[in-house]
């Protein structure tokens, strides 16, 4: 595996990660285009991404981190194919090293269906594995998407 970081994505890197992003994200949050997935950047400050690009060069997951109301917010894919191999921990150690704060959205149920039609089974149980804390009392809640704020804070 490769590791690419960049503060700005080209086009055809923004086109591999929508395509991770509308497998394996919930088909209610899908991003059809690149001026909507644009759109969706275009809202958030201090971008930071961290592609991961394995040997036959697909990307194959994406870490993302930006400031939304003076808090440092990320997002992280994975590709279906190398869950399980222990690369979310690995970028969230990345992350941890860098920043002493985290703060994400997290799918705390399995109401949801991929592209694929499985279910989207929620990642609560990684992040408590990973050291971060499920806020209950800070829920998102549009028609698109039922979530509670989870944290990671340095505890040095």
């Amino acid at each position: 595996m490769t590791f690419l970081e960049t503060t700005a994505l080209n086009t055809a890197q923004k086109e591999a990660v929508m395509a991770l992003w509308n497998k394996e994200y919930p088909t209610t949050l899908a991003v059809t285009t690149v001026a909507d997935f644009d759109a969706y950047l275009q809202n958030l400050i201090n971008h930071n991404h961290l592609l991961v690009i394995d040997d036959q060069n697909r990307t194959v997951g994406w870490f993302f981190t930006f400031e939304r109301d003076a808090e440092k917010w990320f997002a992280m894919i994975l590709s279906a194919d190398v869950q399980g191999q222990r690369l979310g921990s690995q970028l969230l150690s990345r992350a941890q090293q860098k920043h002493d704060t985290l703060n994400g959205w997290v799918i705390d149920h399995e109401d949801y269906k991929k592209s694929n039609g499985q279910p989207y089974l929620s990642p609560v149980t990684f992040y408590l594995k990973n050291g971060f804390e499920i806020l209950n009392l800070t829920r998102l809640e549009t028609p698109k998407l039922s979530a509670v704020k989870m944290r990671w804070r340095n505890q040095l």
